[in-house]
């Protein structure tokens, strides 16, 4: 399915937080994302939590004797939520530690009480990594063990009344156990340190924490929408930051060649996010504000193409170009729909996916118009077509093989070649400037059909060489449609801007 977002209508968003909305990260709360901090169980040394608002992570001290049979102590930075809710970190003890069994990890109880019942996903000292749970208040512990070890990326998801527990080392892909437990409508979620010595504290740094409330099960696409966090990566570490966050939807951030600013589109209209200041301001697109998400910026930094609705064609999605600062578009397709994707690197031509007589392929055109070159023919979904900075090759994504793979091809549309074959399907391959990397978006095939990129689904970013290799997951991601759709390196080809999703009030 070949679908580009206009963003022009809000969600009417069913879930709730028990407090206020979350305050993602706000400098203003000394707790980031959390409202409050204690020591379950009363442990006798006290725990600490606190939070540094520059690098967005967490430090959390804490004692206790342990987490198991029927009762707790540790230390416990908390919120409070209702409905359904996605708990992601990545998490690490800080020194050698003095137990092989102290924990780190997310619990979730509906209750501040040692004896609560509770569902946690926790990585002890020396490697085991499991999904425990106590059914009802005061009973036994259990576990359900995960075939990982010394799991560093910890997530909990309750859908309903269950459970989900899914973990990785940073790189790899997810590894799940699930339980089905009744804890309640409100509860308490949160990160926690359990030193399991009663005469020992114990310190771990959470990182990349996220906070996620889903959107709902009968929400509609295209039509209702949950809120937006624009987000910037350190590729090397996978270190994130989130520099901006709205209720509504915007999407598809590209980098200006200058470094100073993000470009984004938001209900039909493109802005530009000033990095420094940390504002938006609307870009003067003239008659083109039925804009979707496909907008590409010349390698040069001096033109914008961007794929505007025309009434005049159906509503169907038309290839402008106009300044980077903005003006008066100039129409470049004849025919829609024409969904834009990238620019030659020497500014003479753009590339895009073009659905002609039911079939969609890639396609290349002079930027200045004229008549179009189709370079696909397979009876398949071709799209995301991307040159190379050295113009040698177009890479795009294929379902030519039975699945969502990346391709290339010469500028001409030889030497058609499959770059990945796994188990996911693969969206939107972004070349990084300086040739040497790719990031590409990976759905899971459980979740989603081949040629669908939806919203609001469990997706991996994945880095891989130019050439071809083993992809490695660098984000764990609430997000899909509008989260990479266009090219977003950093000029220097060090950091990654994307968007993720979580409802918010």
């Amino acid at each position: 399915m070949k679908n580009r977002n206009l963003i022009l209508v809000l969600p009417t968003v069913a879930l709730y937080f028990s407090l206020m909305s979350i305050p993602a990260y706000s400098q203003q709360n000394s707790l980031g994302a959390f409202a409050g901090q204690t020591d379950v169980g009363n442990p006798s040394k006290l725990g600490s939590g606190t939070y540094d608002s520059e690098k967005q992570d967490y430090s959390v001290d804490g004692s206790g004797t342990n987490m198991w049979q029927g009762r707790d102590q540790f230390h416990f930075v908390w919120q409070r939520l209702k409905g359904n809710f996605i708990l992601t970190t990545r998490a690490e003890f800080i020194g050698k530690g003095a137990e092989a069994h102290r924990k780190i990890g997310w619990t979730v109880r509906p209750s501040l009480d040692a004896d609560a019942p509770h569902a946690t996903a926790v990585v002890h000292g020396d490697g085991l990594t499991a999904l425990q749970f106590r059914r009802t208040r005061a009973a036994q512990t259990e576990e359900l063990r995960s075939s990982l070890q010394a799991a560093d990326v910890i997530q909990l998801e309750r859908k309903g009344d269950t459970f989900i527990m899914s973990v990785a080392r940073f790189g790899e892909p997810f590894v799940s156990e699930q339980v089905s437990l009744t804890l309640g409508e409100e509860v308490y979620v949160g990160l926690f340190v359990c030193s399991h010595n009663k005469d020992v504290v114990e310190k771990a740094v959470f990182r990349d924490v996220r906070i996620t409330v889903p959107a709902s099960d009968n929400f509609v696409p295209y039509r209702d929408y949950i809120g937006s966090s624009l987000e910037v990566m350190d590729v090397a570490n996978g270190n994130r930051k989130i520099i901006y966050q709205a209720p509504d939807s915007f999407q598809a951030p590209n980098w200006t060649k200058d470094g100073l600013a993000l470009i984004y589109n938001s209900n039909g209209r493109l802005f530009r996010f000033d990095l420094a200041k940390k504002t938006p301001t609307a870009i003067d697109t003239g008659f083109a504000t039925n804009n979707n998400n496909d907008h590409v910026l010349s390698f040069d930094g001096r033109m914008l193409a961007i794929s505007n609705h025309s009434k005049a064609d159906e509503n169907a999605s038309i290839v402008y170009t106009l300044p980077v600062s903005g003006g008066v578009p100039r129409r470049i397709t004849s025919k829609g729909p024409s969904y834009l994707h990238g620019w030659s690197p020497d500014g003479k031509y753009l590339v895009y996916t073009g659905g002609r007589d039911g079939e969609f392929d890639v396609y290349k055109i002079s930027s200045s118009g004229g008549k179009e070159t189709r370079l696909t023919s397979a009876k398949a979904l071709d799209d995301g077509p991307e040159y190379t900075p050295d113009g040698r090759y177009i890479y795009f994504n294929s379902t030519r093989s039975g699945t969502m793979q990346i391709w290339r091809m010469k500028p001409d549309g030889s030497g058609q070649e499959q770059i990945t074959d796994d188990e996911y399907n693969n969206w939107f391959p972004h070349i990084a400037p300086d040739g040497k990397w790719i990031v590409l978006l990976s759905f899971l095939k459980s979740e989603v059909a081949p040629a669908d990129h939806p919203f609001y689904k469990h997706v991996y970013i994945r880095l891989m060489p130019a050439p071809g290799g083993n992809p490695k997951v660098i984000a764990y991601v609430y997000g899909g449609q509008g989260t990479i759709n266009v090219p977003s390196w950093s000029p220097d080809s060090k950091r990654l801007a994307f968007v993720s999703n979580t409802a918010m009030k």
